[in-house]
């Protein structure tokens, strides 16, 4: 089985987490630190909270951005379940905003219309996650704009973008939203297991971060109500959450960092053999955002095929049948069981309903070889010959 997406970890990978596990510390250390500044120092951003998994970093987001009870979080339909879940940890109201149905993101002209109603409403949303979906940032310019004008939090969940870029800067650096979130998922652009960071610019959202992932304590006297009784002395000034990441993983995901660009260059050239490869199938495959550099954690194409529910589901069991562990990214959040229980139904983004009947994430890593790329190429063909001829219109 060719799985749509793996991990990439070497020898130097494996050596770095032995000389941690060798060391005085295996978690709370210093690895996690020069995980926390190797990052930082990437995304050219002033701080970075390393955390457990991306969606404790999303939650301890929310609540640093004081998110509660009576506030609203959006987010798009086409995303994984925590990009709206890390709202409702926090007790607010959670709606969507339809994607773009070129570039499959949360489309911005969509979120003007939908927040100028919300003006009117009085229902004006606190938070906005915003997902950088396969790797490439939504239109994070005219997010920000409205963001200033309706006074609302941008977060940007870039858990599919280590390693992108957008206006020319790193995904994380902070020119367009307050908070960014990355995931070290093993699927993803870097792994360390499992593993999230959080990449700010404020040094009072960075202390707040720390806090809320370790309990809501502290050991600095400047954030203790009281003076201290010692050395051993902490104080816990708010409810927080053991999200903490070890050393282990740290060191993991700091190794993983060092591969990151050649990571990056692999899985760009594979997606641009697959937009050569797949030209002159009916397909639609991936557009481009303005302004943005797709790290590629996905490609992910469209079947243009009559009878298309049907068609879609033969091909996807097919591929699988056939050795090509192909995935769907995502199901609308918005039909989820959970969330059509507060209100949600059919209809209701068209556009993130109309693209999960057609989408299929086929397989992108690094360590996929031209070899296995050809293969699930031609046998994508092969299926959509037998579901519905197609003329080709010139040479692949």
């Amino acid at each position: 089985m060719i799985p749509y997406g793996r991990q990439s970890v070497d020898q130097a990978d494996i050596e770095a987490v032995v000389e941690v596990l060798q060391s005085d510390w295996l978690t709370q250390g210093p690895t996690i630190e020069r995980f926390e500044r190797a990052m930082a120092e990437r995304c050219q951003a002033g701080y970075a909270v390393a955390v457990c998994n991306a969606t404790a970093a999303l939650h301890i987001a929310c609540l640093a951005a004081d998110l509660g009870p009576g506030d609203w979080l959006w987010t798009t339909p086409n995303t994984f379940l925590a990009s709206a879940n890390c709202g409702r940890y926090c007790g607010a109201g959670v709606d969507f905003v339809d994607i773009d149905p070129l570039t499959w993101n949360l489309d911005a002209e969509v979120l003007a219309s939908k927040l100028e109603q919300a003006e009117r409403d009085g229902k004006l949303p606190k938070v906005l996650v915003a997902v950088a979906f396969s790797g490439q940032s939504c239109d994070m310019r005219r997010i920000a704009e409205l963001a200033e004008r309706y006074e609302f939090t941008v977060i940007e969940d870039a858990s599919h973008a280590a390693g992108a870029y957008y206006a020319g800067r790193p995904v994380g650096c902070g020119e367009f939203a307050a908070m960014t979130v990355f995931s070290f998922h093993p699927v993803k652009i870097i792994t360390s297991a499992e593993g999230g960071m959080v990449m700010t610019n404020s040094a009072e959202l960075a202390e707040r971060l720390q806090r809320l992932r370790s309990h809501g304590m502290t050991r600095d006297p400047q954030q203790m109500t009281g003076p201290s009784h010692g050395p051993w002395y902490y104080e816990q000034t708010e409810l927080g959450f053991n999200y903490r990441i070890t050393d282990l993983q740290a060191a993991l995901g700091l190794s993983q960092l060092n591969k990151l660009e050649a990571f990056i260059e692999r899985r760009r050239t594979l997606a641009a053999r697959y937009d050569r490869l797949l030209a002159y199938l009916p397909l639609t495959l991936p557009s481009a955002q303005p302004e943005a550099e797709s790290s590629w954690h996905l490609y992910v194409v469209r079947l243009q095929l009559d009878q298309i529910t049907r068609s879609h589901r033969q091909v996807f069991e097919a591929l699988r049948a056939a050795g090509v562990g192909v995935n769907l990214h995502y199901i609308p959040v918005h039909l989820q069981p959970y969330y059509r229980d507060l209100g949600f139904s059919e209809g209701d983004f068209p556009q993130a309903e109309r693209y999960y009947s057609e989408a299929i994430s086929l397989p992108l890593y690094p360590l996929l070889s031209d070899e296995q790329q050809d293969y699930v190429v031609e046998q994508l063909q092969e299926l959509v010959e037998l579901i519905q001829p197609w003329r080709k219109v010139g040479n692949v």
